[in-house]
């Protein structure tokens, strides 16, 4: 199926009132394409660590939507234009100059899957996608098979394989593990592989919750999956106990640093707190705010731009 793209030039003053204005039209997706910085209060909520850099802004914004081929886009186009005159009222909205162009229909959810193949995280851990064949296996390899859906969390990562190594080094037979941010669940699977009596794993996305379960049960293994902002919810951290030998945190600094003052309510005296997901730029950060609550750092380990901690209460 072909989509019709409508863009315009608007001012970054008049994109909420703009974007208003087309969801009245029943226009329901829009992008927007500007050069604003995101502001602290949405870097921590989108959990980002570092931004690009961006040009200079020039106060103007590239809004674009979608029509499908059968809708009348003659008739679209002057509703918008007559909105947009409509809205000069009260700030200028641009030179309502208007491109055309035409799109494929793509599954964009699913295209990704094509790049990601099964590797080995070491000599003996395998990570194979669901929809892969596995061609080459040794013996004594711990396969782990994997689908995140929407889910951060293929194991290609960096900052995934530094904790499935530092869980392979730190984790002994029989542990209870935790694994706060769990995403795909690829680190709660890993964990009962090698060898955890009992896993749990927590996340605040229910997509993540949904992936983790399913992903388990693919692997053949038990854990249970909670959706829960651990952060904020006193109540919930009561539930999830306070007797693992691990708990593992693959998320991102500013994550790991506020969660530094609570992971060691979840732990037995002596226990592991192995965190990763950290840009080279926050590592400092993260060590202070370890060494601040209280975390002896057993470890450090690095790969490219990301580090992991290994610290023990």
């Amino acid at each position: 199926m072909k989509w019709k793209k409508i863009s315009f030039e608007t001012t970054t003053e008049a994109v909420d009132l703009v974007s208003a204005m087309l969801d009245e039209l029943g226009i329901s997706g829009i992008e927007i394409e500007d050069n604003i910085q995101l502001s602290e209060e949405d870097k921590k909520k989108m959990f980002i660590d570092f931004l690009p850099e961006l040009p200079e802004d020039e106060g103007k914004a590239k809004v674009s939507f979608y029509l499908e081929e059968e809708d009348d886009v003659t008739e679209m186009l002057d509703a918008v234009r007559a909105g947009l005159f409509e809205l000069d009222a009260f700030i200028y909205t641009g030179e309502k100059i208007f491109e055309l162009s035409e799109t494929e229909d793509t599954d964009w959810v699913d295209n990704w899957k094509a790049f990601f193949k099964p590797f080995r995280v070491d000599d003996t851990i395998v990570i194979k996608p669901t929809w892969e064949e596995l061609t080459e296996t040794k013996e004594g390899d711990m396969v782990i098979e994997i689908d995140p859906g929407t889910a951060f969390g293929t194991g290609s990562h960096e900052t995934t394989k530094l904790c499935i190594l530092n869980l392979k080094k730190y984790q002994k037979n029989g542990d209870r593990v935790l694994d706060l941010g769990c995403g795909s669940g690829i680190l709660s699977i890993a964990a009962k592989k090698l060898g955890a009596s009992y896993v749990a794993g927590t996340d605040i996305d229910v997509n993540a919750v949904k992936a983790s379960g399913e992903n388990a049960v693919q692997n053949d293994v038990e854990a249970d999956f909670y959706l829960s902002n651990v952060l904020e919810d006193a109540e919930g951290r009561k539930k999830l106990g306070n007797d693992y030998d691990v708990v593992v945190a693959n998320i991102l600094a500013d994550v790991i640093i506020p969660l530094s003052k609570i992971a060691g309510e979840f732990m037995k005296p002596g226990a592991f707190f192995i965190s990763s997901g950290i840009i080279h730029l926050k590592a400092e950060e993260v060590k202070e705010a370890l060494l601040a609550n209280g975390f002896e750092i057993v470890e450090v380990t690095q790969m490219g731009d990301w580090y992991s901690y290994v610290a023990r209460k």
